[in-house]
């Protein structure tokens, strides 16, 4: 507004004020870490605000939940979490608290900073925002522009919201961290235990567009969705011993584990030795060792063990690693392609509305998901 009262002109996109200068929004917040009856709704949730010249604003329309907001809620990663929200310190307290849950979101572009060129206010774009950031259960959320990508075409918004999150937690586990990708994967081997929750689903998918040979772990229930989205063998983890029912099938090239526990303790000996096979987990101790331990013990505990358990591995033949969500915009941008070519669906076992939030975090809570829980931010989608 200044620039626009010396100049006489209107300002530069990403400028301008909010429509109506609007400061505050409808949102779910917690302001403690507990149980479901620590999620509040309010009116008076501070509107985002563009900090940096690369962030845009989004209207959400749809979002979703992920374990990591059951995790969240409860304290797990703060330690980690406060540490990126302030590095240096610069505050005082719980400076988190009202923090908002929620890592999907599918909308519309309302603002953009001055760096932002690929995106313009009316776009209609889906994200996964960081777990260090305020969440998508609100009607806006800031990202950056890098986070951001163009909602695949033939999906609605509360179809698009199932997927950013677990989408690119297996495309970091994959193919970043995996080194699987289109070229390499036709013929290949590979295992996916917790093949029907979100992730799961997800990465099935992308294993069968890209060509590979899937076996996927579930229960019996979930059989028939699993093989429906490709798989070529699903094997009930209740139907008997699943370490013996896997003993009967040939060595694979590649191992996702989304279960962790006592998995990985028989799980490294189903691949194919000196070939380059390669087990990939989900579930590890880097959030807890820092919540645990601080940061400086936590960090040089996780730094151990993870050296260890690779090394030791190396020595039998056989590539061990850790995979965490990454957000990235440009890996969004390709997952969109699949979607828009058909190959990749979204998985989604029930919607709710924007009031129904509690209730969408117990039907969560209560595991055994086929798929993911969305969340009609604005109703009718």
């Amino acid at each position: 507004r200044a620039l626009r009262w010396a100049s006489g002109r209107a300002p530069a996109r990403g400028l301008r004020a909010s429509p109506r200068a609007r400061i505050a929004m409808p949102s779910w917040v917690i302001d403690r870490y507990g149980s479901n009856e620590v999620l509040r709704f309010t009116r008076d949730m501070m509107f985002p605000i563009i900090h940096f010249p690369n962030e845009v604003i989004i209207k959400v329309h749809a979002a979703s939940l992920n374990p990591i907001d059951l995790s969240m809620r409860s304290g797990y990663g703060a330690t980690a979490l406060n540490m990126k929200r302030d590095p240096l310190k610069l505050k005082t307290g719980e400076t988190e608290f009202p923090l908002t849950l929620g890592r999907d979101v599918s909308g519309v572009v309302m603002e953009c900073g001055l760096g932002v060129s690929y995106f313009k206010p009316g776009d209609e774009v889906w994200a996964a925002i960081p777990p260090w950031k305020q969440g998508t259960l609100s009607e806006f959320v800031v990202a950056s522009g890098n986070e951001v990508s163009f909602k695949p075409k033939c999906l609605s918004h509360t179809e698009a919201a199932a997927l950013p999150y677990v989408g690119l937690t297996a495309w970091s586990a994959l193919k970043q961290v995996g080194g699987l990708n289109q070229s390499n994967c036709s013929g290949k081997r590979v295992l996916i235990l917790g093949a029907s929750g979100g992730v799961g689903t997800f990465a099935v998918q992308l294993m069968k567009a890209w060509d590979a040979h899937v076996t996927a772990v579930c229960s019996h229930d979930a059989s028939t969705l699993v093989k429906k989205l490709g798989a070529d063998d699903v094997i009930d983890y209740k139907s008997g011993n699943l370490e013996e029912q896997l003993k009967t099938l040939p060595l694979f090239d590649f191992i996702l584990d989304n279960v962790g526990g006592s998995t990985e303790k028989w799980a490294l000996d189903l691949l194919k030795k000196w070939s380059g096979a390669t087990y990939v987990t989900l579930v590890t101790p880097f959030l807890i060792n820092m919540d645990k331990l601080g940061v400086a013990d936590g960090m040089l505990q996780t730094g151990v063990t993870v050296g260890s358990k690779t090394i030791k591995h190396l020595l039998k033949g056989v590539h061990y690693r850790w995979a965490f969500f990454m957000p990235s915009g440009p890996s969004l941008d390709e997952i969109a392609e699949l979607v828009d070519s058909g190959k990749i669906q979204p998985v989604i076992d029930e919607v709710f509305s924007f009031s129904e939030v509690p209730k969408a975090f117990l039907k969560l809570e209560g595991g055994h998901a086929r798929g993911k829980t969305v969340i009609n931010v604005i109703s009718r989608q």
